[in-house]
């Protein structure tokens, strides 16, 4: 085996191990693709920040962030006011007969350029999580790697969030038919906020629940 291989692999893994969990950037993703709206630039963003707090990591900037108390309380509370908000707009979302079925009146409401960079922003940087899975938990795996390893495993870390986001982003149009179903869309925005508030309290209260 080539001596990149291994950290090579273990970047992919450790990164898709991570990133496949729900979130408020997936959850987005997900929807963004339902309704085929922005979808390359939204990948295309989710990859670029995932990539560029993976080389802080793995560049040995984890401890920034753990040991700094106000970035932990800007990211804490900035986090769950965002989250809070947007799992408020799903709920109402779900008061609403949407459809993929772009003939009819009633569809799926698509957010403005605008918007939809300020929620990307929004969930690839105000949640803490982010940063403890790319740049603490995959900083401190690469960490253990020699120096001249750690670029395969960034590599490797950051070829993962290219298919995840991507294939999330583009796969998301075969559950179409699905969604041409008014009910799958109140069940989405159900769940979808539900998960955001669960997230939401997790990070406010985490150490008290």
């Amino acid at each position: 085996m080539a001596p990149f291989l291994a950290p090579l692999i273990e970047g992919l893994l450790t990164s898709g191990g991570l990133i496949i969990a729900i979130g408020a950037q997936n959850a987005f993703v997900l929807r963004q693709g339902l309704m085929k709206h922005q979808v390359f630039l939204t990948a295309l963003f989710c990859f670029i920040s995932d990539s560029s707090l993976i080389l802080l990591g793995v560049g040995g900037f984890g401890s920034l962030v753990t040991t700094s108390p106000i970035l932990l309380q800007m990211a804490k509370w900035g986090g769950t006011i965002f989250l809070f908000w947007y799992g408020l707009r799903s709920f109402r979302s779900a008061c609403k007969n949407q459809t993929l079925n772009l003939t009819k009146p009633k569809g799926p409401a698509k957010p403005s350029l605008k918007e939809t960079f300020f929620i990307l922003l929004a969930v690839s940087f105000l949640n803490p999580h982010v940063y403890l899975d790319t740049v603490v938990l995959i900083g401190s795996v690469g960490a253990q790697f020699e120096i001249h390893e750690r670029p395969y495993f960034a590599l490797g870390a950051i070829i993962s969030s290219c298919i995840w986001f991507f294939g999330l982003s583009y796969g998301a149009r075969m559950l179409g038919p699905v969604f041409e179903d008014p009910k799958a869309w109140k069940i989405l925005d159900i769940l979808v906020g539900s998960i955001m508030w669960c997230i939401a309290l997790f990070i406010a209260f985490g150490n008290s629940l």
